[in-house]
């Protein structure tokens, strides 16, 4: 995907301003088209099942079906469409699920029109973007204080974990848990901020160290 491409996308929020707003605004500037929309998660799912959008504009708490559980299924389905979240919740409760699930990005409403043209382009080639409040709220998170890399981790890291101390890929990993490779990517991004390392083999070593594995 280069930047002069058509990138096409599907708008996915519960308020029908909001979306003809969207719509509107990337209509109005090249190089976009807005194949369809969505009123919530469930929707957004099927819709993109049809219409193979290079980007979901996805809203996060929407009634019928959150934004979440969306991403969550289309990593699992492993769709092609790069999902981007434009919602108004920067909260840890909604950052990290959301990135976790397979969030390609994460910006919020406010954010300059530019901006969110910037954003999409960058998601559909896939790579991350994140709003300034929310990356230093996610650097936060990860390294919030609690026991030494033990009770911090999650159950899917530990998952990952044990699988990277087995000489596992990133694909098989993506396999055998049933999730794409970026989400395995990020879980071990959140890894390595928990455990103060860089590397797989530093991971390991730490995790036995401190009792997490074996």
């Amino acid at each position: 995907m280069t930047d002069d491409a058509l990138i096409t996308l599907l708008v996915v929020d519960d308020h029908p301003v909001v979306r003809d707003g969207l719509r509107g605004m990337f209509e109005s500037e090249p190089g976009f088209r807005v194949l369809g929309e969505a009123s919530n998660g469930v929707e957004a799912v099927e819709r993109t099942a049809v219409l193979d959008p290079d980007v979901v504009l996805m809203d996060l708490r929407m009634p019928g079906g959150g934004g979440v559980e969306a991403i969550a299924r289309l990593t699992r389905d492993g769709a092609r469409a790069k999902v981007l979240v434009l919602t108004t919740y920067d909260t840890d409760s909604d950052t990290l699920p959301a990135i976790e699930a397979g969030a390609t990005g994460y910006l919020l409403k406010d954010a300059p029109r530019d901006e969110l043209f910037t954003a999409v382009r960058a998601a559909a080639q896939g790579r991350t973007v994140l709003s300034p409040a929310v990356a230093s709220r996610l650097v936060s998170a990860v390294r919030a204080p609690g026991a030494p890399g033990n009770e911090s981790l999650s159950a899917r890291e530990r998952e990952v974990l044990a699988l990277v101390a087995k000489g596992t890929s990133n694909r098989e990993i993506a396999r055998e848990l049933f999730i794409s490779e970026a989400t395995v990517k990020t879980h071990l991004t959140h890894l390595y901020a928990k455990l103060g390392v860089k590397d797989r083999a530093a991971a390991v070593a730490v995790a036995y160290d401190r009792g997490i594995l074996g």
